[in-house]
């Protein structure tokens, strides 16, 4: 929590008046949008079909088992074997961290077959309001563009607004792994954008991409636009609290156990995206090098060395971000802590200049997405930091994190 020079009790009246004024204003100021959910349960039918199913005889793992054994449950099948379950057990196949990537590839683009037959359907069911139509034909959209073959999509959900995660680069063979983690207002419809691109998971995913391989062209890297969790609809009370990041940290942690290899991950969290990757730092594996972390609004703690984590931690923030007018501060849950551009805080501070706004920090040419390219290929002292004097790469060296890979 920010402290003042006044009592304690006035500290927190003044909190609670910050945090009611910010909010309303952006409530106000059409920031906060309603949205509608559709029921659907297509997940948990397709994991309880495969809890009771088998294969040659034999009791297929149950779900929760670790990655480690559902990736030998698959190794011991034969090629028709796996393509048989990816087509029977489409959605619980392609959710499954342990499951051989080009299989969850496979499971899903036979999900998204079936998500799209769904919507087609729904979009002349005179049930549904106009609006409703609509969405559904701009859902079944969505999905036909991503059954695309060059696409690669690692999860997908149709339920609600949607969870989805797509992998650009060939991820089973990288040697270096990035995973971008966006913010609010990220579902199946806003997973790509044709207006504003790099403002949207796949955007960003693909300006990091192109921008690793710039940086080291003989780096194996690969980049998960990761939106695999149900994300605060606008900057309303869900986005002023943890509960969504909490969920959400718990989905970017088996994610990361279930991923093949050992390749070093870098962690590339936007605004409250950040809430997330900061909930779940202490939980992750050792092979995460890096969490980098753009347009805060908070990780839930007061300083870097409280997450708990072995990984570097990097912050930067445009001077025009509108995030640094939202209080830095932690009142009953609500509000996201410390800034972590702040010296207090004890990050890496980087530079990320000509990123324009909130949202422009993926745009191909910033300095901010070529700091994010560097971390990505463990390119540690070619970062520029918001100093003069490079305090961002002090005790730091390239070799240092080859010797980590």
């Amino acid at each position: 929590m920010t402290s003042f020079d006044t009592s304690p009790q006035l500290n927190v009246w003044r909190a609670l008046l910050a945090l009611a004024v910010v909010f309303v204003m952006l409530a106000t100021t059409g920031w906060t949008a309603l949205r509608q959910h559709r029921d659907g349960t297509e997940l948990q039918v397709s994991i309880s079909a495969w809890e009771k199913g088998s294969i040659a005889g034999r009791r297929l793992p149950a779900m929760d088992s670790t990655p480690a054994r559902l990736a030998r449950f698959f190794a011991s099948l034969d090629k028709a074997q796996r393509s048989s379950l990816a087509h029977r057990y489409a959605l619980a196949v392609g959710n499954m961290n342990g499951a051989p990537v080009e299989l969850r590839y496979r499971a899903n683009r036979v999900a998204l077959d079936e998500a799209r037959e769904v919507e087609r359907k729904r979009m002349h069911d005179q049930r549904l309001t106009p609006d409703g139509q609509r969405e559904a034909g701009r859902r079944m959209h969505r999905f036909e563009d991503m059954m695309r073959p060059e696409r690669h999509i690692l999860a997908f959900d149709p339920e609600g607004s949607g969870r989805v995660a797509e992998v650009f680069g060939d991820l089973t063979r990288a040697e270096r792994i990035s995973v971008v983690v966006p913010g609010v207002d990220t579902d199946l419809l806003t997973f790509q954008r044709t207006d504003r691109k790099y403002s949207a998971p796949v955007g960003m995913a693909q300006s990091l991409y192109a921008a690793e391989r710039a940086a080291s062209p003989s780096t194996r890297t690969a980049v998960i636009a990761w939106a695999d969790y149900t994300a605060p609809a606008g900057l309303g009370i869900d986005s002023a609290t943890a509960m969504r990041a909490a969920d959400g940290a718990v989905r970017l942690n088996a994610l990361l156990r279930g991923l093949p290899g050992g390749a070093p991950v870098s962690l590339f969290c936007h605004s409250y995206g950040s809430v997330l990757c900061g909930l779940a730092a202490s939980g992750l594996p050792d092979r995460v090098a890096d969490i980098a972390v753009a347009g805060s609004p908070g990780m839930r703690v007061a300083k870097a060395s409280q997450l708990g984590t072995s990984a570097q931690v990097w912050a930067m923030r445009d001077a025009d971000d509108w995030v640094q007018d939202v209080p830095y501060l932690e009142v009953g849950g609500l509000g996201h802590g410390e800034d972590p551009v702040s010296s207090v805080f004890g990050a890496r501070v980087l530079s990320a200049r000509d990123a324009k706004g909130h949202s422009g920090y993926f745009e191909p040419g910033t300095e901010s997405v070529a700091n994010f390219a560097e971390i990505g290929v463990g390119a540690y002292q070619a970062v520029r930091c918001a100093d003069e004097v490079g305090a961002c790469r002090a005790g730091l060296s390239d070799a240092a994190a080859a010797g980590r890979a």
